[in-house]
Parts: C-alpha cells; structure tokens; sequence
C-alpha cells in the first residue's frame, strides 16, 4: 500500500552518505536522486525510503518533510482522498496533482 515514505533533512549530504551506507548493507540502492530528493529502494517497482529538502523550503523538523505516498489508480482517486481529509480536519498543504515519480 506505501509507494514511499520521506524524512526531511537539513543537510542533504550528509543524510545521503548515511543512507547509502545503511541500505547498502541490507542490498537497497539509489532508486531516485535529484538535488532535494534521493530515495533508495532495491528497485523502482519496490516501496522506497528517501531524504528530503521540505517543500515549504523551511527548516526540516519532526514533522516537516516527512512524506507518506499511498499508490492510486487514478486523478479521481487522488483528488477524492484529499477531498475527504479536508472534509475530516486535514490541513491543505499543497493541493493534489503529479508529484516527482519514484517508481
């Protein structure tokens, strides 16, 4: 059901020195990697783990930039879920749409 899941770093380097050593270890490799996002995986059709710059472009902190992506079948789909979360209390902290692909 996870697609992947994000932690927010303030130091991308040294966040991705550390990831590339612990997932070695365990056969995980770089999957994605782009200036403010790797994530490593043991494949691109496998869920993903990745380091992120926030995209509030603020300070990573507990809770900012972490990231759970869910896999859906369609924009519909997309656009229903997150319609149902603000009807629930949510917060819109960005609005529905393409994100950069992993998988």
């Amino acid at each position: 059901m996870i697609g992947y899941t994000t932690l927010g770093t303030n130091d991308m380097g040294q966040a991705t020195a550390f990831y590339d050593r612990l997932f070695k270890a365990i056969g995980a490799e770089r999957v994605f990697d782009k200036e403010t996002f790797v994530a490593w995986g043991r494949s691109k059709q496998s869920p993903a783990f990745g380091v992120i710059k926030p995209f509030d472009e603020q300070t990573a902190t507990v809770g900012n930039g972490v990231m759970i992506a869910l896999p859906l079948a369609s924009r519909e789909s997309v656009d229903a879920i997150h319609a149902k979360a603000l009807a629930l209390g949510a917060t819109n902290e960005g609005d529905p749409g393409v994100r950069q692909q992993l998988l």
